[in-house]
């Protein structure tokens, strides 16, 4: 009894899974972004958090990853638009996003609004999935994770320019993906359902939140977390076989 004590406190603890490799999260300053942020950090990355115009939830994000952190150097930073130094990046989480509050038939959206959904969604996310091939360490635990839609697949009504722009992305991942043959480096979508964030609920009634749950097979929304946890996993040396797939995080909405 005495020896298996002394031998397991005398056993190294595990290191963490993304223990000292750097992730770039964009869009990270709030809502699903900040969530993967906060949980790659857990998981042991040092973080590249990413902002379009919100310095001061991202400096927030920072802040909280740095707090939890006994080291005197910071373990998560914050960069507005370009990241200065991607050479060392692992890991790249391309979350950036818009999506119209408006919620127009196609019939009923402008060219300005179809334009900004492909703008930001579409383009945005080329331009990031561009650089990371180019910069994301190879040989080995490179990943590539861009954020969709589950409305890609469930094709609901009224979201016809945003879940076209999300469509263009699950390709342009699969294609990227076969692009990178030999490199080590896996490119990936997670297609979340309807998650809890400020986006979600912006121009929506209280009957449209309940009757989404209502459609849930969960019987709930998802939470930041869920879709962070599925990201930690695809970061991972655990998921080098998982490559050019799109992973539906939705309780089954879609």
């Amino acid at each position: 009894m005495a020896t298996s004590t002394i031998t397991r406190a005398n056993q190294v603890p595990p290191s963490l899974p993304l223990e000292d490799r750097v992730a770039i999260v964009t869009g990270a300053s709030r809502g699903i972004g900040r969530g993967i942020a906060l949980h790659l950090a857990s998981l042991g990355a040092k973080l590249v958090i990413n902002y379009a115009s919100n310095s001061v939830q991202a400096d927030l994000v920072a802040a909280e990853i740095n707090s939890a952190c006994p080291e005197t150097t910071p373990r998560a930073i914050t960069v507005q638009a370009d990241v200065s130094d991607e050479s060392q990046a692992s890991i790249c989480v391309i979350s950036a996003g818009v999506m119209d509050a408006k919620h127009q038939a196609i019939a009923n959206t402008s060219v300005e609004d179809f334009d900004k959904n492909f703008r930001v969604n579409t383009r945005g996310t080329f331009l990031c999935c561009r650089e990371a091939s180019n910069r994301v360490n190879r040989g080995g635990g490179g990943r590539i994770i861009v954020l969709s839609t589950s409305l890609v697949h469930s094709l609901k009504p009224n979201f016809g320019a945003y879940t076209a722009s999300k469509a263009a992305i699950e390709t342009m991942a699969k294609i990227l993906a076969k692009e990178l043959k030999g490199t080590g480096i896996t490119v990936n979508c997670v297609a979340p359902g309807p998650v809890a964030t400020d986006m979600f609920y912006a121009g929506v009634s209280e009957e449209f939140v309940k009757k989404v749950i209502e459609n849930c097979p969960m019987g709930r929304l998802g939470e930041t977390i869920d879709v962070a946890k599925v990201v930690g996993f695809l970061a991972s040396d655990d998921s080098e076989w998982v490559n050019g797939q799109v992973i539906c995080v939705d309780g089954g909405y879609a």
